[in-house]
This record gives C-alpha cells, sequence and structure tokens, in this order.
C-alpha cells in the first residue's frame, strides 16, 4: 500500500517536532512505504532513524529493528518512549521473563518498535513467537556488518536470513487459509553510513530470499561529500605537539582516537597537564564510569573526548569541531566513519590524521596480529578446555564467565594474540566471546516492607527506593533486574550516585545488589572436539585476511598520496565519480599555495 507524502509529513511534524525531510529521507520512506526492499545510504549524521521511523509510525505493525550497538538501542528506545511511542529493546542480560512479556506484548500490537540485537536473531523463543506477530517491515541497521568485505563484518548478521524465512513461511500460511495465490513478506530496509560496490551487493545478497531478488534492491545514496568538514593529513614524528598544536588552533568540541585503551589515560592525562581539559573513554571501563564521562563531555564541561572506536557510534554532538586520528585506522570505511563524527552542525570542522614512518610497519604488523597461525588458534582452543575442565563431546550450549588476566597468566598468552584468536574461534562457529559483556544490575529488598518504612534513610536512598517501589513489582519476592537509565530519570540522580547509595544500602542489608558485571563470557556453539580436528574455513582466515590487506592497502595509499584531493579520493573508494576538488584539504590548500 502506498501512503501520500502529506501522511508522512504529518507523522514526521506530529512526533519529531521537523517541518520537512532532508537529503533523501523521503525518497527511502517512500521505498519502505510501497513495500520495496531498500538500501539506504546515509553518511554519519544523515538522520537515518527517521527513515524508518517515520513509515513504521503510519503502517500497521511492528518495524523490527536488528542493530548490533546495545547502547545505541537503548538510547532510541528511550527517545521513543519521550514521544509518547511504544519502544521496546531485546538484548543480553535481560531475563527470561523479561524477555517473553515484551515478546507477547508485541504479539498483541503493544509495541510499534522491537529492537534486537543480531545475536538474538539465533534464539528459540524469538523465532518462535516471531510467527504470530504482525510485522509492517524489517530494518538492518549498520547493515555493512553483513559483508565480509565490510570494515566491521559480524557473523550474527548472516543469521538475518532465517528470521526472513519465518516471515515467508507465515505469509505462505497466510495465503493457504485465505485460499490465495499471492502472499508477500514484510520489505527490508537497509541501513550503512559506508559502503563499497562490493558490500551493496553483499547486502543485497545476503538479505534476499532468492538470488534474483537482489537485482530488485532500491538502493538510494546519498552523497559522501561533506562540503564542511577538511580531510587534513599530517606527518609528523611528534604526535602529540602536533595535537596540541591543532587543538590550540581550533576551538571547539574534539575527538581523539587512538588504538589502545592504555594509550586513552595517557593522552587525557597529557592534555590535561597543558591546561586543557580532557577524559578518557573504552569499552573496559565500568558502565557509570562511560556514561558519566559521555555526558560530560555532551555537555560541554569536559572539551576533549580520547577514545577507542567503542566510543562515537550513535553520539549524536552536532558542535564537534575537530576528529583527530593518533593511530591509522585498518580501513578507509572505519577511518570515513570516525572522521564523519564531526561538523554535524553544517559548519565549518576537520578530520586530521596524524601520521609517520612507523604507521606503514604498524599497519601492516596488525595483519599478523589479527590473524595468528592457525595452530595457535587451535591451541588457545585446547587451553580453553583444560581451562573450563570441559571433557571431550560435552558443553554444547554451556556459558562459562572468562578470566582473561588469569587465562593468559596460567597458559601464558598475549591478550591481543589471544582476543584475535577467540574471534576466529567465533567466527569458524565453536564458541561466542562475549568479551565486552555488561550485564543489568540486579536488586532484592531483604528487610520486610514495615522494617522499610522504619529505616533512617537518606533523601537520596529514599528517592531511589521509591523509584524502585513504583517501578518494580518483585523487589520482596526476587532478584530483579533493574535500569539504571530509568532511575536516573526517575530520581533525577547520577548513575554513579545511584550505584553508591545501592551500594551502602546493600552493606546495611537492607538490600541486595548485585551491579552490572562485565566479565567476559564464552559459550560453546558446539560439543567441544580434539583440537586437531578444529577446522578453520579458507573463508574465516585466508580470504578475511586478504580482505584485511586490500582494506590497509587503501589506506596506505590514502595517507601517502599528496597529489590528489583528499575528499576525491574517498569519495571515488565509494564509488562516487567527481571531477570537483574539495578546495580546502590539506593538498587543495597546498595547491594554492
Amino acid at each position: 500500500m502506498n501512503y501520500s507524502d502529506e501522511t508522512y509529513l504529518s507523522t514526521l511534524k506530529r512526533y519529531f517536532g521537523y517541518d520537512s525531510f532532508r537529503s533523501i529521507q523521503l525518497d527511502i520512506i517512500r521505498s519502505i512505504g510501497s513495500g520495496r526492499n531498500t538500501l539506504g545510504l546515509m553518511p554519519t549524521g544523515g538522520g537515518k532513524s527517521i527513515t524508518f521511523q517515520v513509515p513504521a509510525l503510519v503502517m500497521d505493525g511492528v518495524c523490527i529493528v536488528i542493530s548490533p550497538l546495545i547502547a545505541l538501542m537503548k538510547d532510541q528506545v528511550q527517545h521513543l518512549k519521550k514521544r509518547g511511542i511504544k519502544a521496546e529493546a531485546i538484548y543480553s542480560g535481560l531475563s527470561h521473563k523479561e524477555v517473553q512479556r515484551i515478546l507477547d506484548n508485541t504479539i498483541f500490537g503493544a509495541v510499534k518498535f522491537l529492537y534486537i540485537s543480531p545475536e538474538r536473531l539465533s534464539n528459540k523463543l524469538f523465532l518462535a513467537k516471531l510467527y504470530y506477530m504482525k510485522v509492517c517491515f524489517i530494518v538492518v541497521d549498520e547493515a555493512h556488518c553483513i559483508s565480509q568485505w565490510g570494515h566491521d563484518f559480524r557473523p550474527s548478521y548472516m543469521q538475518i536470513s532465517k528470521l526472513l524465512q519465518i516471515l515467508l513461511d507465515h505469509a505462505d500460511t497466510q495465503a493457504n487459509k485465505n485460499n490465495s495465490d499471492h502472499f508477500t513478506i514484510p520489505p527490508v530496509l537497509a541501513l550503512t553510513a559506508t559502503a563499497t560496490k562490493q558490500v551493496i551487493k553483499d547486502i543485497t545478497r545476503s538479505l534476499s530470499i532468492e538470488p534474483e531478488d537482489a537485482e530488485h534492491w532500491n538502493v538510494l545514496s546519498m552523497s559522501f561529500r561533506r562540503k564542511n568538514l577538511s580531510y587534513v593529513v599530517r606527518n609528523t614524528e611528534d604526535k602529540f605537539r602536533e595535537l596540541m598544536h591543532i587543538v590550540n588552533s581550533v576551538d571547539g568540541s574534539v575527538i581523539v582516537y587512538t588504538r589502545n585503551r592504555e594509550r586513552t589515560k595517557e593522552l587525557s592525562d597529557m592534555i590535561n597537564a597543558e591546561g586543557i581539559s580532557a577524559t578518557f573513554y573504552h569499552a573496559g571501563l565500568d558502565f557509570a564510569i562511560k556514561e558519566r564521562r559521555q555526558d560530560q563531555w555532551q555537555a560541554d564541561e569536559v572539551r576533549i573526548m580520547v577514545a577507542t572506536n567503542a566510543f562515537g557510534m550513535g553520539i549524536d554532538k552536532p558542535n564537534v569541531r575537530l576528529v583527530i586520528h593518533m593511530d591509522c585506522p585498518d580501513s578507509i570505511e572505519a577511518y570515513f566513519q570516525e572522521a564523519g563524527r564531526a561538523g554535524r552542525d553544517g559548519e565549518r570542522a576537520y578530520a586530521v590524521l596524524l601520521c609517520n614512518g612507523s604507521d606503514t610497519s604498524a599497519l601492516t604488523k596488525r595483519i599478523n596480529t589479527t590473524f595468528p597461525p592457525k595452530e595457535y588458534i587451535r591451541q588457545v582452543y585446547e587451553h580453553l578446555a583444560y581451562y573450563f575442565e570441559l571433557a571431550i563431546n560435552c558443553g554444547e550450549g554451556v556459558r562459562y564467565e572468562f578470566n582473561e588476566s588469569e587465562f593468559c597468566r596460567r597458559f601464558k598468552h598475549y591478550p591481543t594474540h589471544l582476543e584475535h584468536a577467540l574471534a576466529i574461534l567465533q567466527n569458524a562457529g565453536y564458541i561466542n566471546y562475549e568479551h565486552d559483556h555488561t550485564d543489568r544490575a540486579r536488586v532484592i529488598i531483604t528487610t520486610s516492607r514495615y522494617e522499610l518504612y522504619d529505616l533512617n534513610l537518606s533523601h537520596t536512598e529514599e528517592k531511589i527506593i521509591n523509584a524502585l517501589l513504583r517501578n518494580y513489582g518483585t523487589l520482596f519476592t526476587d532478584m530483579t533486574f533493574i535500569d539504571f537509565s530509568l532511575l536516573c530519570r526517575k530520581t533525577a540522580l547520577t548513575t554513579e550516585a545511584i550505584h553508591q547509595d545501592l551500594k551502602s544500602l546493600a552493606q546495611r542489608r537492607v538490600i541486595r545488589y548485585l551491579p552490572p558485571r562485565q566479565i567476559p563470557i564464552i559459550t560453546y556453539l558446539r560439543q567441544r572436539t580434539d583440537a586437531e580436528h578444529i577446522k578453520i574455513g579458507h573463508e574465516i582466515y585466508e580470504d578475511a585476511r586478504q580482505r584485511m590487506k586490500t582494506h590497509i592497502d587503501s589506506m596506505l595509499q590514502y595517507i601517502n598520496e599528496n597529489d590528489t584531493c583528499r575528499e576525491r579520493m574517498l569519495m571515488e573508494y565509494f564509488g562516487e565519480e567527481t571531477k570537483e576538488d574539495c578546495g580546502h584539504c590539506d593538498v587543495c590548500l597546498e595547491d594554492r599555495n
């Protein structure tokens, strides 16, 4: 069914307050609204969420959004709920009861947007419930993850075909019930900020039921050109001095990217010592700390965020004037996406890549680090079995908490090599490795309801207890998962303040409190076998290694080319032909002089 532009515009105005659509937003909305499988290529800041939220609000049924980023899912659900839109997210850490409640509510039509992680697509409960849902269309966010040529390939995205097959079977069943020869499945909207021609081909093929269907996708693309963003490659032997020179030359908010977690703190301390406010961020930090630092940077209380690439996805801060890379990313795609976080307000901004002679060798070395010898990978698999005391032909579906530091000490592994070996074992289908696993906090009230009212609670403790009692009904009987973002909204307290008060209440035996944990989890996806029987396919190892080498070669070409406009190089990499130089990158400015 086709809907009018007026319907889409009124929905945009009613829920989001905008008077008009931007760029190709309306084209994508029309396409998915007419039932076509659609691929939208929209650079960072292009307004991707509007392209599926508006048509879903117009259409009947639930919109299923597949996203790899838990933080982004939570953020979008929170924003939708604030607008009075029914939205839920399912991710690791939810109890079975909570997941079942959300899925049942979706079946009964009480959920308009259901956000799920790609890993959830293999869950039997979700797949069973999916059959009874009325789905208007499916959104695949960060769709480049489905392509092995993408810079962030995730095997779990290959499970999307299961979801499509179930919806096809359901449509076929309904057609038979109604004695109809015609049946359709909900269309798919795939969204990504960066995609080469090969990645586009992979996405459309992987998200099609039949191979020939891939030819009928509607591919809509914004120009990758950012007229307000100047790309600069600066060769320097003293990267920190150059960093400080740039930061002192350009006003405004800054992101500094570095690959090493320890280096984020080191650089942050050095910048603070120069009299400029900075903080640091990486995936290994406690949830409350990450949230507080992100809030400080968002509110401009801290000028510079020094971070690994764990920071930035889904961050909507329009006034970032500088994105500086202290290390070369592994691919043009990753660099373009991270650099694109500068200047989303349309004002002049700069993406600066600092490099020197050591970067070429460092990039090349990453290939061997990312793909350690197969014998080493088999050795890691064997050591895991010793560590978990797991016998041959046992373990399928079993989850283990994994202390990486202890494992490395015991079996003499380097953490970096271990991480990559585990990633390859995951891609090969032997284990699932949740190395940045963050469970939700849990609380049970251990005093009686009458004793609770007689306690001498502080003002903030009383606010927290009241918020808990009003929003959770099982606190006196069960360990209950709690949502810090909800408590923050209800109490006007920070995550850290709530965490500290809950710890204090636990120490006084008022409650039992299990804070969010960040212990990695390893799940065996099949029975343990002899290490010598481990099969690491050509596509998992040799082909993937070659793809990484191709990406790195393109990155090296970008940083070493000093005669071609930087923006033209980036545009041509993504298949956008242009003969016009940008006029404001370092190469163009050098030519002017």
